[in-house]
């Protein structure tokens, strides 16, 4: 039994009724199995269960929609909700922004039909429904370490890597949480000053802060520019795996997510990877990659 092809078939069958009632029962006799064995082989491919899938692929129609001039009521009426506030709950939990602050930053850029072979490619169980929240981040100020490196021929690929090795293996994250003010004991990764002229960039390991007042003076600090940020979660894994999954995730926002996202970096802003108590679990290991965005220009 082919259940990749199965479970496709059912994937394509929710993207063409979307604006219909759909249940567990209905679903599962599409493709002929029983509802708990659907449900259990739904979840082992896409990582979510399928009637949360099916409201994940309805938010992110809405959230679409939202770029026209609609009563968000009747958008959220023609996706399945009943009302406002039940729309609004269930928006603000995948998207991080209720739908009338979320309009200011929408595009009318369907999402693309789901083929789960090609997200499976990214090994990232869940990917296919890894809708950025959108956050709004006003200029902060982080204290760490810097490393100056070239993207010439990969370099930054190599240098990027050792330098974390060389903090973790120093335990330089100690110091820099011992520094006066503080604002969090997460650890951000952050480049700037990329030049496109010479491929240069500075590369921050640091901490944020709330000023400089008291900060040990060899530490090389940076301040980050308030900018309007998607924000992807890695899927959930084996603290061992963590880093894999990030490179994967970096690989979906670049291959997959912004060529249909509708939008593009923020010129003069900073992308950065936030670590924070998250990634230190044995296991559901995740953390945080903030993308600047603008919407694109057509």
């Amino acid at each position: 039994m082919d259940y990749l092809n199965q479970v496709q078939s059912s994937l394509d069958y929710v993207e063409e009724h979307l604006m219909e009632p759909l249940t567990l029962q209905e679903l599962a006799d599409q493709i002929g199995l029983s509802p708990y064995h659907y449900y259990r082989i739904f979840g082992a491919y896409v990582g979510i269960p399928v009637m949360e899938y099916v409201r994940r692929r309805r938010l992110a129609y809405a959230a679409a929609e939202l770029a026209s001039h609609r009563r968000i009521l009747d958008i959220a009426l023609d996706y399945g909700f009943q009302t406002h506030a039940g729309f609004t709950k269930a928006f603000v939990k995948v998207y991080g922004l209720p739908p009338e602050r979320y309009r200011l930053y929408a595009n009318d850029h369907l999402p693309e039909r789901v083929e789960l072979r090609r997200f499976l490619e990214y090994q990232l169980q869940g990917g296919i429904i890894m809708e950025p929240k959108i956050l709004e981040r006003p200029e902060f100020i982080i204290a760490g370490y810097a490393l100056q490196t070239t993207t010439e021929n990969g370099q930054n690929l190599k240098d990027i890597p050792a330098f974390w090795q060389e903090y973790l293996s120093q335990n330089k994250g100690e110091h820099l949480r011992a520094q006066p003010n503080v604002v969090s004991p997460a650890e951000y990764g952050v480049c700037l000053n990329v030049d496109m002229e010479t491929n240069s960039l500075t590369y921050h390991i640091g901490v944020e802060v709330s000023d400089l007042e008291g900060v040990d003076l060899q530490l090389d600090t940076a301040t980050i520019p308030a900018a309007t940020y998607a924000v992807f979660t890695t899927p959930p894994a084996l603290r061992s795996q963590l880093a894999e999954h990030i490179q994967n995730t970096w690989s979906y926002i670049y291959n997959e997510w912004f060529p249909s996202s509708g939008y593009e970096f923020a010129p003069g802003c900073a992308d950065f990877e936030l670590y924070d108590q998250r990634c230190l679990r044995d296991t559901d290991a995740v953390m945080d990659i903030y993308i600047p965005i603008v919407k694109r220009e057509i």
